[in-house]
């Protein structure tokens, strides 16, 4: 069975990792280079049970478990690690004493410090180097990566069953399954399929790298700076010695094209102050990337993971917002078990299923909105 899977990053890896592994002839188209987007700019922290209480929570619970097995298989090299998780407050408008025990590497003036993760339940990754990994795990086993931009998805004579897709470049790639998972640009499939719309929601990181060797920790901060603004960066010490820090929206429209994501202007700089403030030894670390990326999020805040109406052979595979990370072993399974098997066996797929959104009239399409 032959599968083409448009999108090279996380969920799209993921997928051809886990059809490679069942034996399926996968083709990986992407536009512009693997985990070039979101999948190369997230924070990659895992959360077993962070989700308890939603739809999500079957897929996060399966997903961590599924990262343990999949780290034993592949590797640690993508800096799969378990953490310890924190909340802290820190604020430089309301002084308060500070709290004992605080981590030696956080600023001594933390008002506030609660574990709320452990390392049975909170995890990393390196999010770039996951997505290559699973890249090259799958290309061991015969899956070839095609660069190109898929210009539309070829169907049968009556338009029932998928045949393949054609590139800009005039070429043809035939798939018995076509599997769309482009990120916030998915929703541009709404030109060939039934699509719900999908939606780019930015924000902007920093990595760091640091003097010091930082701890297993992760930390989840409120920060109020001294005229009230209240901000709430992500820090992530990571295996290899970096530091990574989200935590700042933006507004600009998801532009076409994804190598055209840059931050916004003082985005950046107002983050690395914030992280500085949090963590006074980024003073003198160096700055390896300042950098900023949609992530795709759904109308309802659910990903979308399974079969397109109307069109046999055609999946989609995106929607995941903060935890694409997390929930692509998860996602994977569900769409190898869906497309050899008939059914996802460990994941009931009905919250997920495309068909529970309205599908986006293709006419109401256009770039330079946050939907594409």
């Amino acid at each position: 069975m032959r599968v083409v899977i448009c999108g090279a990053g996380v969920i799209g890896a993921a997928a051809a990792y886990e059809l490679s592994r069942r034996g399926l002839d996968v083709t990986v188209i992407e536009r512009w280079r693997v985990a070039g987007a979101a999948s190369g700019k997230s924070g990659g922290f895992l959360a077993r049970d962070w989700c308890r209480g939603t739809p999500l929570a079957p897929l996060a619970e399966r997903s961590f478990d599924l990262h343990t097995a999949w780290a034993q298989d592949l590797g640690e090299g993508y800096g799969y690690r378990r953490v310890d998780t924190f909340a802290v407050t820190l604020s430089d408008r309301r002084k308060r004493a500070r709290t004992q025990g605080v981590a030696g590497w956080l600023a001594p003036d933390i008002s506030d410090r609660s574990l709320i993760g452990n390392r049975d339940t909170t995890a990393q990754i390196d999010p770039e180097a996951f997505t290559r990994t699973l890249i090259e795990a799958a290309s061991s086993r015969g899956t070839s990566l095609t660069i190109g931009t898929v210009a539309g998805i070829r169907r049968s004579r009556n338009g029932r069953r998928v045949e393949g897709v054609t590139l800009e470049d005039g070429r043809d790639v035939p798939a018995d399954a076509v599997i769309i998972t482009m990120g916030p640009w998915s929703v541009l499939a709404a030109r060939w399929l039934a699509m719900p719309a999908i939606y780019g929601l930015k924000g902007h990181s920093i990595l760091f790298r640091p003097k010091a060797m930082l701890p297993s920790e992760a930390v989840f901060a409120e920060f109020e700076d001294a005229d009230g603004e209240v901000y709430s960066p992500e820090i992530v010490p990571r295996a290899d010695g970096t530091l990574y820090v989200c935590g700042l929206s933006g507004s600009v429209p998801l532009p076409l094209d994804p190598s055209e994501v840059t931050p916004e202007p003082g985005g950046c700089e107002k983050l690395r102050a914030i992280s500085e403030r949090l963590v006074p030894i980024l003073g003198t670390a160096e700055v390896l990337a300042s950098q900023a990326c949609h992530r795709p999020i759904t109308a309802d805040g659910i990903p979308l993971i399974g079969p397109l109406s109307q069109v046999a052979g055609a999946y989609v595979a995106t929607g995941h917002s903060v935890w694409g990370m997390l929930n692509a072993p998860g996602t994977a399974e569900a769409l190898g078990e869906l497309i050899v098997g008939g059914r996802s066996q460990h994941l009931k797929l009905d919250a997920f299923l495309p068909s529970r959104l309205p599908a986006l009239d293709p006419k109401a399409l256009s770039m330079g909105s946050n939907q594409a």
